[in-house]
């Protein structure tokens, strides 16, 4: 394992973080667990597209909060199997889900390759994570977990804010310009100072939350070398993005059609593959 790759894991943070989503997990769900634009225009329609759900399917749903896309997508006839290390989150998505729904819930700290395995060998032929791995201190236990939980040619979809554009370490801006002789045009964008190191650092998801959570910075190519190690392709990515509208003097993701703030990527595993490397230790937002 390299330096660089050590780097990209911070397991000191890993007690405090479940705290920290254990205290904020229903006062999230109490916010959007009904939907947001970022859920309903973004991730949602992105992730379904990538993830082909079709009836019959076995789906795990890793770090699933309150069970909204667990829900989901057993509407859509599959059979999911869903886990969060906030046993706050777990006992909100059990309220929430019907006593029919194909829905399983299990209280699992997703680096915890042993108990994760638990789960089922072999047992799935898709995964998802939804807006969660920017929240875990370690991913490459889940990653390479994940290679033996899905049968061969198994997919992997999960989302992020976009690593590039939509972190702690990005200045969102507006400004007027002049471009034309007369004319004064306002331009609202994302300033980046750091993009390549990987970093932890303290953010609010939702302004107001009852205390700010751990953010973990990690680069496109850090997030799919976990991937590629454990045995996995890329060969599906989206970047949603907001329709543009009337241009408005603002920083609200809206107010940018341009830049996506959101990533979701798909990932395959290669059909016979084994990981190159284990990844052990310990570790999770909806």
């Amino acid at each position: 394992m390299t330096t660089k790759r050590q780097n990209a894991e911070f397991p000191v943070q890993a007690d405090e973080n479940r705290r920290i989503w254990d205290a904020n997990a229903l006062w999230w769900d109490d916010r959007i667990g009904d939907g947001n634009d970022f859920q309903t225009v973004l991730i949602e329609p992105a992730t379904e597209r990538l993830l082909d759900v079709v009836a019959g399917d076995t789906i795990l749903d890793a770090a699933c909060g309150a069970g909204r896309f667990a829900r989901r997508l057993a509407e859509l006839g599959a059979r999911v199997v869903a886990f969060d290390y906030s046993a706050e989150f777990i006992a909100r998505a059990r309220e929430r889900t019907s006593s029919d729904a194909a829905v399983e819930y299990h209280v699992v700290d997703a680096a915890n390759a042993e108990v994760l395995l638990s789960l089922g060998s072999n047992r799935f032929n898709k995964a998802v994570c939804t807006m969660a791995i920017m929240d875990m201190p370690e991913i490459g236990p889940l990653f390479a977990t994940l290679s033996r939980m899905l049968a061969p040619g198994g997919a992997f979809v999960f989302s992020v804010t976009h690593p590039c554009f939509h972190s702690p370490a990005i200045q969102r801006f507006t400004e007027i310009y002049e471009e034309q002789p007369g004319r004064h045009v306002i331009r609202s964008g994302v300033k980046v100072s750091s993009y390549l190191s990987p970093f932890a650092r303290k953010t609010e998801g939702i302004v107001g939350q009852p205390e700010p959570q751990w953010f973990f910075h990690r680069p496109i190519s850090t997030l799919f070398r976990f991937g590629f190690e454990a045995g996995f392709v890329v060969d599906g990515i989206e970047e949603p993005h907001f329709p543009e509208d009337t241009p408005k003097a603002g920083v609200r993701w809206h107010d940018m059609p341009d830049i996506p703030p959101v990533m979701v990527v798909r990932m395959k595993l290669m059909r016979g593959s084994q990981p190159l490397a284990a990844s052990g230790s310990h570790r999770r937002r909806d």
